[in-house]
């Protein structure tokens, strides 16, 4: 007998990915069902061969449900994911509403897998933030063989990490640029349209913005407390596939060739590196893929140990969806949880 599993903010980006992605996998569903706000009530989404009807989330009764994932915004998750908890379906949540609580494991299953069990103090998973999935999948092997010191990393975020405000806000101002149209900003501070905009999430009393910190407060709970993280984080007009400049300074002497062979073998990973032209990934490219991939891996000279390396990733995907389905694979590949049905 297979899992019940609801997906909650299923009519969203990240809800219609995940739907997308447990049907790809083959997850060991017997029963998928969408939720939502109320207004969303009846509406179709996709799963598989099927088409479901999305229901309410304020109503729906999770007793005999086993998993939750859910990306539903902060908010959401602060007032239900508690409360689901407590009914013995266990929540994996994408927001950042949990990520920083001692007692909920932040998880990407490439890095920390083990540290998944701790979700029966709370009976909640946090998904990280978009950037920085892919940035530990990469940094994992290279902290294994080296010992990592201090990461500067540059962030070229799509803007479907702002959802789908965002996404239509670029396509309506680039739109708006070549018909001549006024050009309006409604989801992002400037033009996004043939832009770059050096602001994500709210500025915090240091100058940084709450993604930054998000990345550096994440990266050290999930690889280790010890490395020094400093992130500048930047808005693009790339509608999906989040690209991270990386630069990385070890304790121990690494090269690049080295780097290269670690990580074609580590888990996620995916090395285009070619030293000629289009020889690298793009967000593109990455869009639609589940892997984290890496390229312009080069030997940095103005430090000890040092290197460069180029991570492009599908912000959906491994920065969200098929993350949280892979937490969900390790707690019932691990048998962590059972079917409650078969329970009964």
């Amino acid at each position: 007998m297979g899992f019940k599993i609801a997906i909650a903010g299923a009519t969203g980006n990240v809800g219609r990915e995940m739907l997308d992605i447990l049907a790809e996998r083959g997850f060991p569903a017997d029963t998928v069902v969408p939720l939502a706000s109320r207004r969303s009530v009846g509406q179709d989404v996709s799963f598989g061969d099927k088409t479901l009807k999305v229901q309410a989330l304020e109503t729906f009764d999770f007793t005999d449900t086993d998993i939750c994932l859910m990306s539903a915004g902060g908010s959401v998750a602060k007032q239900w994911a508690p409360k689901i908890a407590a009914k013995g379906c266990v929540v994996i949540d994408n927001s950042s509403a949990f990520r920083y609580d001692a007692d909920v494991p932040l998880i990407v299953p490439e890095v920390n897998a083990d540290a998944v069990e701790g979700f029966t103090r709370r009976n909640i998973i946090a998904n990280p933030n978009c950037s920085t999935a892919q940035l530990v999948v990469a940094l994992k092997p290279l902290h294994d063989a080296a010992r990592i010191r201090r990461v500067v990393v540059a962030t070229y975020q799509s803007v479907s990490g702002a959802g789908k405000e965002g996404m239509d806000e670029l396509f309506a101002q680039t739109r708006a640029v070549y018909v001549a149209d006024p050009i309006e900003n409604n989801k992002f501070t400037k033009r996004i349209a043939f832009n770059l905009i050096p602001h994500i999430d709210v500025f915090m009393e240091d100058g940084s913005t709450k993604e930054e910190w998000k990345v550096v407060a994440e990266t050290k709970k999930m690889l280790d407390p010890k490395i020094k993280v400093t992130c500048t984080a930047v808005r693009v007009p790339v509608f999906i596939g989040h690209s991270e400049a990386v630069n990385i300074e070890f304790e121990n002497e690494i090269t690049a060739d080295q780097a290269r062979d670690i990580l074609r073998e580590a888990p996620g990973c995916l090395v285009v590196d070619k030293h000629e032209d289009g020889g690298y990934m793009t967000p593109y490219e990455s869009a639609g893929e589940d892997a984290t991939y890496i390229s312009r891996i080069r030997e940095d000279p103005t430090v000890d140990n040092g290197l460069n390396i180029w991570v492009v990733s599908d912000n959906l995907r491994k920065g969200a969806g098929l993350n949280a389905i892979q937490i969900a694979e390790v707690l019932v590949n691990r048998g962590l949880i059972s079917p409650k049905k078969q329970a009964a």
